[in-house]
């Protein structure tokens, strides 16, 4: 018998170079996506009068939004290169454009959440003004921020897929819907903690069709790409996701049975936010292992030769009509 093949490449090193990305990007890729739904949220609230649901959500924006910066900054190694990225802008680049929606959401996001603070401040003088003034400037940020939201949750999924990583690459359809509703779900899940129940009802529903989003999405990156969907089902990137899934199938099903209670609220928004962080973890992961193996590189290369083969073939065979 044939001996069964192994897939290896010269002196045993991969066929790619592996991603040089640290966990920081995975963590990137987690508080970026809150970062945009929550100030989505936020505007929302803030049109249908809801103000522990805005705050919420102003103020979880500028926070992931600082430990978004942070995370990919401290990846970068030097603080200087961000500020190099913005030097020039690149229509074909992802990293270059997802550069420039987040210089563009970052202040948006910085002065809807400062207008939070107009309460505190002095009726009268100067600073009454201010405390006047603030609240309007902030429902303008704050729907600035709304529009660059669905970039700054995508643009993610689309730097990955354009790499050359095999598991990344090939998941280019659904990987931008991953994120998408894992964001959603994670910020809806901070606002089932943190507003009250009467003001939830709606961040209900997002949570759900949020987590519906990315579980569907998801299942067919797991199962629809061939031999690049191993990754995501194996090792710990699979522990990683399989965990994820039952956080954000707990999660759904808790907001949407939640009503009034404030405890079971809180416990399917924690639920919703670990499903959305182990989710951008295991996809990370699943990536970085796809490019160690030469397999997932091979057998896909191997199977679009022997279907060019197989069209060049029929287009010789079949004839022509008159």
């Amino acid at each position: 018998m044939v001996p069964r093949a192994e897939f290896r490449s010269y002196y045993g090193r991969p066929i790619l170079k592996p991603p040089v990305w640290h966990h920081d990007i995975a963590a990137y890729l987690f508080t970026g996506g809150l970062a945009a739904a929550s100030s989505m949220i936020a505007a929302g609230a803030d049109l249908t009068g809801r103000p522990v649901l805005r705050r919420t959500g102003r103020v979880t924006s500028l926070a992931a939004l600082g430990a978004s910066t942070y995370f990919l900054i401290h990846d970068l190694g030097k603080p200087e290169r961000f500020h190099h990225m913005l030097r020039v802008a690149k229509p074909t680049s992802p990293m270059s454009i997802g550069t420039w929606i987040l210089a563009a959401f970052g202040p948006a996001a910085g002065v809807a959440a400062i207008a939070e603070a107009a309460p505190l401040l002095p009726e009268r003088g100067p600073l009454g003004l201010v405390r006047r003034i603030l609240p309007p400037v902030g429902r303008g940020a704050n729907l600035v921020a709304f529009v660059m939201g669905p970039p700054l949750a995508t643009y993610t999924a689309v730097l990955l897929a354009q790499t050359a990583v095999p598991s990344w690459h090939e998941a280019y359809p659904y990987l931008p819907f991953v994120f998408a509703g894992s964001a959603t779900a994670a910020a809806s899940g901070v606002g089932l903690i943190a507003a009250p129940p009467e003001e939830t009802g709606p961040v209900r529903r997002l949570a759900v069709a949020g987590a519906a989003l990315e579980l569907t999405a998801m299942h067919k990156v797991e199962h629809e790409l061939g031999v690049v969907s191993e990754p995501y089902r194996e090792g710990r990137a699979g522990q990683q996701l399989r965990l994820a899934r039952r956080f954000t199938v707990a999660g759904a099903f808790g907001a949407l049975l939640s009503g009034r209670s404030r405890i079971l609220s809180a416990l399917s928004g924690a639920a919703l936010v670990a499903g959305s962080v182990l989710t951008r973890f295991g996809v990370f992961d699943a990536g970085k292992e796809s490019a160690r193996d030469p397999k997932y590189v091979v057998v896909p290369q191997r199977q679009r030769l022997e279907e060019r083969g197989l069209e060049r073939v029929e287009k010789v065979t079949t004839p022509e009509a008159d």
